[in-house]
């Protein structure tokens, strides 16, 4: 089974992985969002699947909904905050050389992580 995480602001499930890119399914809690950071060792794509968010891109906050993406390269300071009353559902894509969660960079994160 590949890995689930809960986490304080939702959870992820891993859908794939390999040693070439992973992609998670994540679920932001109504009026939670992640950290604001960035990586070192991979890119992401976010697919938007359900829900209202505001996503934050090197102090850029654009509104996004279902069937919206969006692309970050490595280094590029990133949030998604859900601003609706159900859960924002999105589909992340890593590609990269490194897929650990201990490649975060935390600039800002509400739960003090």
């Amino acid at each position: 089974m590949l890995e689930k995480s809960e986490r304080p602001w939702g959870r992820y499930e891993v859908l794939q992985e390999s040693p070439t890119h992973k992609v998670k399914c994540i679920w932001v809690s109504p009026g939670k969002r992640l950290s604001y950071q960035r990586h070192a060792k991979r890119a992401e794509h976010w697919f938007i699947v359900a829900g209202t968010a505001e996503v934050t891109i090197n102090g850029e906050i654009s509104r996004m909904g279902p069937g919206d993406s969006v692309d970050f390269g490595i280094g590029v300071l990133h949030r998604i905050h859900n601003i609706g009353n159900d859960d924002v559902i999105f589909v992340e894509v890593q590609t990269g050389t490194y897929f650990g969660e201990d490649d975060i960079e935390r600039v800002e994160d509400d739960f003090g992580r």
